[in-house]
């Protein structure tokens, strides 16, 4: 049986980044949530409120309009939540200056959720970045 913090993470996974439904945000995030860690991530260290993390949510998702994170893996520890994950999405927008390809992408992570109560409030996050510029440059 999944923990109350577990359905909420798979739930914001799910409208947030998967459907874009930047309407809910406030739903699931604390008043200020912190990037701890996610190197090449323009927000890296940064403190958001839910508007600057609504403008990170629109510009990420801006080339990948169709991305869709598939959770491999949850482990619960006190307030935090690590996971893996699975992400393909179709690159339909520039990105870096690399024009729109048409190419479905794929990515791997893990990401380290921190809670304030029932709210996300932060990660700590590793990603295959470079794997997605190899195939955004794939010829």
């Amino acid at each position: 049986m999944m923990s109350l913090r577990k359905t909420i993470l798979s739930n914001f996974l799910e409208d947030i980044w998967n459907r874009g439904l930047e309407d809910k945000l406030s739903e699931y995030l604390a008043p200020e949530y912190v990037i701890h860690h996610d190197p090449g991530d323009p927000w890296h260290g940064k403190t958001l409120d839910i508007d600057g993390f609504r403008q990170r949510l629109l510009v990420s998702r801006a080339p990948f309009p169709d991305q869709r994170f598939d959770i491999q893996d949850m482990l619960e520890d006190g307030d935090k939540i690590a996971i893996s994950w699975l992400w393909q999405a179709t690159h339909v927008g520039e990105l870096a200056g690399i024009p729109a390809t048409g190419r479905v992408i794929h990515m791997s992570g893990l990401t380290i959720y921190s809670f304030s109560g029932d709210r996300l409030s932060g990660h700590w996050q590793m990603v295959d970045r470079l794997g997605v510029f190899q195939q955004l440059s794939a010829s």
